[in-house]
């Protein structure tokens, strides 16, 4: 009886760290400025790596597992985890941090599918492993809310690196207790593993990422914009056309086909895209423009951290009183309303106000991330119950790492047509200055003082103002997907 929950206790603990670090480094953005000399893009790139990465290796991670057993999955995943944890800490530059990251993600891939594996073997009772999902929810789900304050925490007393090595001794204790204390499963010699056809998605995913990225710059380059957009696109369509003919596709695309389910991952994809990428934002102005401390960043956004981690249960009891679609339609317009609202709150002056746009914020995007799940699992058929629940991940994981693409692009772009640069900056550093904030104050540093001051003055504004745009964007978009929503949920009947 107490085996199957001590066996829980160890797979919770090692998703602790999967579902911290999705988060962690949004605090860090400063620190890992000055200590890497990173630009704007190579920031972008440390942080979004992980979830677009784990996004495409979740689903053949999963087949590894049913051919080796989710034990030798766990142990394998952990150890890469623990490596690339190690690698991750002493990286001297952005791009060794960005390979060290890419490989937490494969790692995290390993982990995620191997823990839920566990708790199916090792929960034979529904309502018992209604319980052990219901934990594995909250934790990853709080993990992923908290990142920010315990990167605050950390980099509050150590240097940058203490947010990665932080994991290597919850992963000594996971490989111990796991090694001596989970029996071996039966395995699937015949399962699949669709690995060519991730990293086909994964470069997929990446050009297309490069190419937005890429033409949103001041001065882009628009030949290679086009090529990473063309070449995204092809394997984009070649993933596509491999997984409709193969007999045991990695992703089944047919549930697509489904209105309602359809609905739900747009609706998975929106609400990570605008949880995500305003945390990354509110951490970056904080720090960067009103001078807050990794850790007073992550308390300032402790009310977005709460109200994400306990609307779970009431937006369950909504769902269930008033139903699906009147559900996520107004946690879809709370979503917009909060970001209409943040964009005319002065978050260093009007704290309580920014606090009560925060927590409308988490509980709508909350409310609208379980309206997702619902409408993906209720409306897939049974037999496709596991493919529809491997379609949510992806979508959850994609979310996050395009929140962090989205809104960091929107902001770059925002933040150059908004500087007003000295004009005896010398030209040769007008370009570095305009391009994003932390790079903005790295040319401050290199200039005199007097200079450099005018110089931080003008990224500060021009911050300001792009903070307002960007969120009068989001909340214009998230209007027009509420519209979507209603008219996509509506019942069959009524058509």
């Amino acid at each position: 009886m107490f085996r199957q929950w001590y066996t829980l206790a160890i797979l919770v603990l090692i998703y602790i760290p999967v579902a911290i670090d999705a988060t962690v480094l949004h605090v860090a953005v400063p620190s890992l400025t000055m200590a890497l000399e990173a630009s704007g893009n190579e920031l972008l790139w440390i942080i979004d790596i992980y979830s677009l990465v784990m996004a495409g290796m979740v689903l053949p991670m999963g087949a590894l597992g049913d051919r080796i057993g989710y034990k030798r999955l766990t142990l394998i995943g952990s150890t890469l985890f623990g490596i690339a944890s190690l690698a991750a800490a002493f990286s001297s530059d952005a791009s060794q941090l960005i390979a060290a990251r890419a490989l937490l993600a494969v790692g995290a891939a390993m982990i995620v599918p191997a823990t839920l594996a566990g708790i199916r073997s090792t929960f034979n009772n529904e309502r018992e492993r209604g319980i052990a999902l219901g934990i594995w929810v909250a934790v990853g789900a709080g993990g992923a809310a908290f990142g920010p304050l315990v990167g605050g925490i950390l980099l509050e007393h150590y240097y940058w690196g203490s947010v990665f090595l932080i994991n290597v001794p919850i992963i000594a204790l996971v490989l111990l207790f796991t090694a001596v204390f989970i029996p071996r499963q039966p395995v699937q010699r015949a399962q699949t593993l669709n690995l060519t056809q991730a990293l086909m998605l994964i470069a997929a995913i990446l050009l297309l990422v490069l190419a937005a990225k890429t033409s949103l710059k001041v001065n882009a380059d628009p030949l290679k914009a086009l090529g990473a957009a063309i070449g995204g696109a092809l394997l984009m369509t070649l993933f596509i056309r491999s997984q409709l003919r193969a007999r045991a596709p990695m992703i089944d695309l047919t549930l697509f086909t489904h209105r309602i389910i359809l609905t739900g991952v747009v609706m998975a994809l929106t609400a990570m895209i605008a949880l995500v990428g305003f945390e990354l934002l509110m951490a970056q102005e904080l720090q960067f423009v009103h001078g807050f401390s990794p850790l007073d960043a992550g308390l300032f956004m402790l009310p977005l951290m709460l109200a994400c981690s306990f609307s779970g249960p009431a937006a369950g009891a909504l769902v269930g009183r008033f139903g699906l679609r009147t559900v996520a339609t107004l946690g879809m317009a709370f979503s917009a309303l909060s970001f209409f609202g943040l964009s005319m709150t002065d978050m260093a002056h009007q704290r309580a106000v920014a606090w009560g746009w925060m927590i409308l914020l988490g509980l709508s995007a909350s409310t609208a991330l379980l309206s997702s799940t619902a409408a993906i699992m209720s409306a897939a058929p049974k037999e496709k119950a596991t493919a529809a629940g491997a379609i949510e991940t992806m979508a959850y994981e994609l979310g996050a790492g395009m929140g962090i693409a989205v809104f960091g692009m929107i902001l770059s772009h925002a933040f150059s047509g908004a500087i007003e640069l000295p004009q005896e900056l010398p030209v040769t550093l007008m370009a570095q200055a305009s391009a994003s904030i932390n790079e903005a104050l790295l040319v401050a540093q290199q200039v005199s003082p007097a200079l450099g001051d005018l110089v931080v003055n003008a990224a500060n504004q021009a911050f300001k103002a792009s903070h307002s745009a960007v969120l009068t964007l989001a909340s214009g978009m998230l209007l027009v997907l509420t519209l979507v929503v209603w008219f996509a949920l509506r019942p069959v009947k009524e058509q």
